[in-house]
């Protein structure tokens, strides 16, 4: 365990601190600041020759600021001579743009995997891609761990009776499956349709939500657009009351008052991304830690041992 480093940027540090209390390995000294101009300034206060370094550093708001400060100190454990250096990536930032979806665009999720290796990294460990075929991006190792574990077990333990799982859109039919299947619930799907980014339009509910309690299951809450659109369809199909669970918070734009006025009971996240303040105050959301996850991945990852068993 001597040989293990952890460090964090300044994305998300209370989760790199509960990270580091389950460890118990203190958090290493590394200085990020800016310049007056904006430029990103990384100072790594302490030896990391031979060390197996994690960098704790999720991808979110602003997502290019946190993505440069993970960037950089990969560069500098690795030019400080750090024997392996791994990202630990709870947000993995641009997972959304994972294919071209018009002539002439980016893959930018493709183009985040090649700097991140570029910069030095070894592995990366993140936490509900938002497609699980962006691990074939990379062409060094990565644990995608899932929150699946923790949100079931909420929902479990809050809401017995007649549950029904929702998937809000149909790329999301794999994951509500296997939360229905896990659950003993019946399963539900929402035919949406997207006229542009972060504008969605629910048409329709394929599945028997009648006097249920639906849960929506998705892997983030962006803008929320997706979400409220679901929960005005499933009342009016007869859900008796309707929650959602994710594993990132992003939250961005109107996402809080849409979820205010959707009628929606209860949103139940994971803490891969800080909270804002009016997400805070809002009283729907309940944040489940997964650092105890994320931390049992890091010291399995170190140990050489299996992490199987943290995705059932």
């Amino acid at each position: 365990m001597n040989s293990i480093s952890l460090f964090t940027g300044n994305s998300n540090p209370d989760f790199a601190e509960r990270i580091s209390s389950y460890l118990h390995i203190p958090l290493g000294g590394a200085k990020v600041s800016t310049f007056s101009d904006g430029e990103i300034q990384i100072e790594i206060q302490e030896n990391v020759r031979s060390q197996d370094v994690f960098v704790i550093q999720s991808t979110c708001h602003p997502v290019n600021e946190t993505l440069v400060e993970l960037l950089l100190m990969i560069d500098a454990f690795k030019r400080s001579s750090a024997r392996r250096i791994t990202a630990v990536m709870p947000y993995y930032g641009y997972a959304r743009q994972d294919k071209k979806v018009a002539p002439r665009v980016p893959i930018s999720a493709k183009l985040i995997a090649d700097l991140l290796t570029a910069a030095g990294a070894n592995r990366i460990i993140t936490l509900d891609l938002h497609a699980g075929q962006i691990q074939g991006f990379f062409d060094i190792p990565v644990d995608n761990l899932f929150a699946a574990p923790v949100l079931i077990d909420h929902i479990r333990n809050n809401h017995p009776g007649k549950l029904v799982v929702v998937s809000p859109d149909a790329g999301g039919v794999e994951r509500a499956r296997a939360y229905s299947k896990r659950l003993n619930a019946d399963l539900a799907i929402i035919d949406k349709r997207r006229d542009a980014p972060n504008q969605a339009k629910a048409m329709a509910v394929i599945g028997d939500v009648t006097d249920k309690i639906a849960v929506i299951v998705d892997d983030m809450i962006d803008t929320a657009g997706t979400v409220s659109e679901a929960v005005g369809a499933l009342k009016e199909h007869g859900a008796r009351e309707v929650h959602a669970c994710c594993a990132h918070p992003v939250l961005s734009g109107p996402a809080i008052d849409r979820l205010v006025g959707s009628g929606i009971k209860s949103v139940v996240v994971t803490d891969s991304v800080p909270l804002g303040a009016n997400a805070q105050e809002c009283g729907l959301i309940k944040v489940l830690s997964v650092a105890e996850l994320v931390g049992e991945a890091i010291i399995r990852g170190h140990k050489g041992d299996s992490v199987t068993s943290l995705f059932v």
